[in-house]
């Protein structure tokens, strides 16, 4: 992890869920499966992952139709949305939709994220953990 400015900071490991389905089916290589590994900001007052374009090209994402977000200063904005995308923080993964930035933005990873794989934030040590209670495999409410 990296720490600037009180932002955290998380290696992220993304994949291409598609290559990762043919992998398992025998019909991809390892090698062939696209991926990436970066640094991404934790960003408690997004609610999805947002990648730069160039890294959603790169991975092969499809783009899967638009959304209207809303930005931290409340002007609203049009974004792609690309599917699906595998992510791994501190060892859990998920496959979720992403939003498409302008390339060479920073990458975010929003509440969608952190509640799904069941991280936590420490703003003192500045670290995203999975949750104490559950520490083996996240821990879900369906209530």
């Amino acid at each position: 992890m990296d720490f600037e400015m009180g932002e955290i900071k998380v290696r992220v490991r993304l994949e291409n869920a598609g290559d990762l389905l043919l992998k398992e089916r025998g019909k991809l290589g390892k090698q062939k499966v696209r991926a990436a590994d970066i640094e991404a900001v934790v960003d408690t007052g997004a609610v999805m992952m947002l990648l730069p374009q160039d890294l959603v090209e790169n991975l092969g994402l499809d783009l899967a139709g638009k959304t209207v977000v809303t930005l931290a200063d409340e002007t609203k904005a049009e974004l792609a949305v690309a599917r699906i995308v595998a992510i791994t923080i501190a060892g859990r993964t998920w496959m979720t939709d992403c939003l498409v930035g302008p390339p060479a933005c920073e990458a975010l990873i929003g509440q969608l994220v952190l509640e799904r794989l069941d991280l936590i934030l420490d703003p003192i040590k500045r670290t995203l953990t999975p949750r104490p209670e559950s520490p083996y495999l996240p821990n879900l409410k369906l209530k």
